[in-house]
């Protein structure tokens, strides 16, 4: 049987599983299709910004010129798609690629580059992973390990929704932890070449970036570890491979030193303003918080139109107390990126503070639509249960129960005060049985985090004249959180003659606090 099993999943891939990389030419293992590329991409593409610090909006120009330099590479790459390039506001060095075209690239890396062949030799590398399909190769391999391939190809067959799920709902926050192998990176590298070579690159550039981070590597320069070694790790190899490859490709080309200098001096300048952020963050972390104004109003200074800046003034207010003081900072850190969840969802929590409903429902919403989080979830079923609205507070409070968060939790218990009353059994399960005795018993499982007591229990039944019956019996005391336990239902089957017994919950309630 193991054998048949394997030759079937077998041959379920060479089927359903083979097809060329549209980069190299190459027949290679690839259970994700190009539609499913697409939708991975553009379904992830914007959460996944979102949660790494959002677009970089304060110097506009250099976001287009970043953009400039993508698409030149796109229009000569071996694989159409609709290519997006974007900055990410985060210090930490790093550049990635999702399926289907989605690349971003970190500030933090644009600063340590040196010209604008040095972009082009990252950008085109992140294209070649993107076109070459090597995270969605990544993925295929791990749906094989996982013994998914059967369960998709034969249960699911040509449903490109199908297999999609079966990658998993929670597969954006996934999708980055994926590491390329040496496979990969040397394809990236070498094609990443071409792409800047028939772009009007220098790919000699590519060399000199491979070689200046080997050095970083080598010198354990913050950053560079969590940062882009993480996912690209650098070698000796990968520069001796691309010197071999640089001789494949016409000498000279596009350098742009003096233009990408022009373009990045802005963010240069300002480097240490968000240096001054960071410490900034943690001085707020550990309960500092006139230290953590002192370094937002420092960083302000030198870069007024970053709304991070704006926003830990804000959250330095708001966990003084001061409330009001702490919306002026959000309503400029909204002004100034309207597009960032943080900003929306700060300013809508302290607004809920102050009484000022309406506004709050209106940012809350606005942020869930940038990123859902469980706070917004919370706030938006307390905001709904004050105005009577129970049926979309629970939804509201239901969507936050799936975080395990300790806003989660609480999301949770105001479901439960909310819904108890109707689904009793949804949260205490009920399962009966008979002892050595006879007598019939029920085990009480409490589901929840939360005490519960008020605990009535429906006992159904048919009586030995074959009548139906039910009876209610008070369980008296209190069912602990995830606990379980044995009542007896005062039901015995020798002396009854009762065959069976059903009971559920009928009524409960949490134990006030």
């Amino acid at each position: 049987m193991k054998k048949l099993l394997v030759t079937l999943i077998a041959s379920v891939v060479f089927i359903s599983g083979c097809a060329v990389n549209p980069v190299t030419g190459k027949r290679e293992l690839s259970l994700v299709s190009e539609a499913q590329e697409l939708e991975i991409g553009k379904q992830n593409y914007a959460p996944l910004r979102q949660v790494q610090g959002g677009d970089y909006v304060a110097d506009e120009k250099l976001v287009a010129y970043v953009r400039e330099v993508g698409q030149k590479l796109a229009a000569v790459a071996d694989r159409k798609l609709p290519y997006e390039f974007s900055v990410i506001n985060d210090s930490t060095p790093n550049a990635w690629a999702l399926p289907g075209g989605k690349i971003a690239i970190n500030r933090g890396l644009l600063t340590e580059l040196e010209n604008e062949a040095q972009l082009a030799a990252v950008l085109g590398h992140e294209i070649v992973h993107a076109a070459a399909k090597h995270t969605a190769r990544q993925m295929s391999k791990s749906v094989l390990l996982q013994g998914a391939v059967f369960a998709t190809a034969v249960g699911t067959r040509n449903k490109d929704y199908a297999q999609l799920a079966q990658l998993g709902a929670g597969l954006g926050a996934q999708l980055l932890t994926l590491k390329y192998g040496r496979d990969a990176e040397r394809e990236s590298d070498y094609y990443g070449m071409k792409y800047m070579a028939k772009a009007g690159y220098d790919p000699a550039e590519a060399v000199e970036l491979q070689r200046i981070f080997v050095r970083l590597a080598n010198n354990r320069s913050p950053g560079w570890v969590e940062g882009l070694f993480a996912s690209h790790p650098p070698s000796q190899e990968r520069v001796q491979n691309n010197l071999e490859a640089l001789k494949k490709f016409p000498s000279g080309g596009i350098k742009g030193k003096e233009r990408y200098q022009k373009m990045v001096a802005r963010l240069k300048s300002t480097k240490q303003a968000y240096k001054d952020y960071e410490q900034g963050r943690k001085a707020l972390a550990e309960g500092d918080v006139d230290l953590a104004r002192a370094l937002a109003r420092q960083a302000i200074t030198v870069e007024p139109a970053e709304s991070l800046f704006y926003a830990l003034l804000g959250d330095a207010e708001a966990k003084a107390g001061r409330y009001d003081v702490a919306k002026r900072y959000y309503d400029t850190a909204v002004d100034l990126n309207p597009k960032f969840f943080r900003n929306r969802l700060n300013r809508g929590l302290i607004e809920a503070k102050l009484g000022m409903e309406a506004e709050a429902e209106r940012d809350l919403k606005a942020s869930l639509e940038l990123l859902p989080t469980s706070d917004a979830y919370y706030q938006l079923g307390v905001i709904a249960k004050k105005r009577g609205d129970l049926r979309t507070a629970k939804t509201y409070f239901q969507k936050g129960a799936n975080d395990k968060s300790a806003i989660g939790l609480k999301s949770y218990n105001e479901l439960i005060a909310l819904d108890l009353g109707s689904n009793p059994s949804q949260y205490i399960q009920v399962r009966t049985g008979i002892d050595k005795s006879g007598r019939y018993k029920a085990e009480l499982a409490n589901l929840t985090p939360t005490d519960m007591t008020g605990l009535v229990i429906a006992i159904n039944f048919v009586d030995s004249s074959g009548r139906e019956r039910q009876i209610q019996k008070p369980i008296h005391g209190t069912l602990k959180a995830k606990t379980r336990e044995v009542v007896d239902l005062g039901l015995n089957k020798n002396e009854s003659g009762i065959d069976s017994v059903r009971a559920a919950i009928v009524s409960a309630r949490p134990v006030a606090k």
